[in-house]
């Protein structure tokens, strides 16, 4: 074997192609996104390529990590989330009313996009531990373990965050098999709580699932971005205006077009048609990481795949769902289009160990 064999084998062994391309063609139709969506500015475009490759590399990272030692810093990692959360709410700084920022005096982190990862994580870790003498107790105990980020992420406030991490938790209980009885009974709970979390939100928030009612009651204000995200999806049509000739875009009508509501200005540009090629390549992607899950060793690694996979989805779900007007808008980016580093470093991360556990010989528990 030649050296640029050998290199290149060492650089992939780990390395799951069928994955990493659905990954790369998402990234590159964010980029061409992208520098429409900011009216050709190379700067930011420059700037999201950046991220993506540094998003790429600690994907590299972690893919190369055995699965022992991803069990190993399960609960390190959790617990060091949770005190930067308590960090957060003591000393964080407050920013457009909301405190979600921690400076450590070189920089500033958001905690709560770590427990993105660390939340299944553990309590995957946990359910493994637990595994051969499962009990409703300990159903209980993981719920707690999920609930308390949560409940500190809503205080922040951040609602989107902690829908993404409340659902990536509900999924590692789901599939360690709650049954459906206790779900239901989980649901109807939820559902009676509504009113106090109604009485908790802030008025900005209210707003926004009032506005999800009917967006033209307050047009020029909390229903701006839904009435123009939707006017731009339609005047798409089938075909789309073509790249770099979307109206609402670049007339400035449509806000947050490189963040958030990105999906509006691919839709604008490129159709029915374009949307459907994008959703193509999301469930490609999406199904290969619940093939990943399925054929996982043990429980871990099981629920983990499944609960990193199944958020993902979420992410997509509620991103299109707040544009197209049938979720109400909480800032949750559409995954590896939005411009951005933060969630593009937390989702790579998590592909990272999928492609471990894609990759590495089976973990076997001792």
């Amino acid at each position: 074997m030649t050296e640029p064999m050998r290199l290149w084998h060492y650089l992939t062994r780990y390395v799951d192609s069928f994955l990493l391309s659905g990954i790369l063609l998402l990234m590159l139709t964010g980029l061409f996104t992208l520098y429409s969506a900011t009216d050709a500015n190379l700067g930011r475009v420059t700037n999201q390529a950046v991220n993506m490759l540094v998003a790429l590399g600690i994907m590299w990272l972690v893919a190369n990590i055995p699965l022992q030692h991803i069990m190993r810093i399960a609960l390190p990692i959790y617990v060091a989330g949770v005190l930067l959360l308590l960090g957060v709410a003591l000393f964080g700084e407050i920013n457009n009313g909301a405190r979600r920022w921690l400076n450590i005096g070189f920089t500033r982190i958001q905690p709560s996009e770590l427990m993105k990862i660390a939340v299944p994580l553990m309590m995957a870790w946990y359910f493994d531990k637990h595994e051969a003498t499962l009990r409703l107790r300990d159903y209980a105990v993981a719920t707690l373990l999920l609930i308390l980020p949560v409940l500190m992420i809503v205080r922040q406030p951040d609602l989107g965050t902690a829908l993404l991490i409340a659902s990536s938790g509900f999924y590692v209980l789901f599939l360690t098999g709650l049954s459906w009885r206790i779900m239901g009974a989980l649901f109807v709970a939820g559902a009676g709580s509504l009113p106090i979390l109604w009485s908790t939100m802030h008025d900005y928030q209210r707003r926004r699932v009032m506005t999800l009612l009917d967006p033209t009651q307050d047009a020029l204000g909390a229903g701006y971005h839904t009435i123009q995200s939707t006017i731009a999806i339609g005047s798409g049509g089938i075909l789309g205006k073509g790249w770099q000739h979307g109206t609402q875009t670049h007339l400035d009508f449509l806000p947050e077009r490189s963040t958030d509501f990105i999906f509006a200005v691919f839709s604008e540009e490129f159709g029915l048609i374009g949307n459907s090629l994008l959703l193509l390549l999301y469930l490609v992607v999406i199904g290969r990481g619940m093939i990943i899950a399925a054929n996982a060793s043990t429980q871990f690694t099981r629920l983990i795949a499944g609960s990193i996979t199944l958020t993902f989805f979420t992410y997509i779900f509620v991103n299109i769902g707040m544009v197209i007007g049938i979720l109400p808008v909480v800032g949750v980016p559409l995954p590896l289009i939005s411009y951005g580093g933060t969630s593009m470093v937390t989702m790579l991360l998590g592909f990272g160990i999928l492609m471990s556990i894609q990759t590495h010989p089976k973990l076997v528990k001792t």
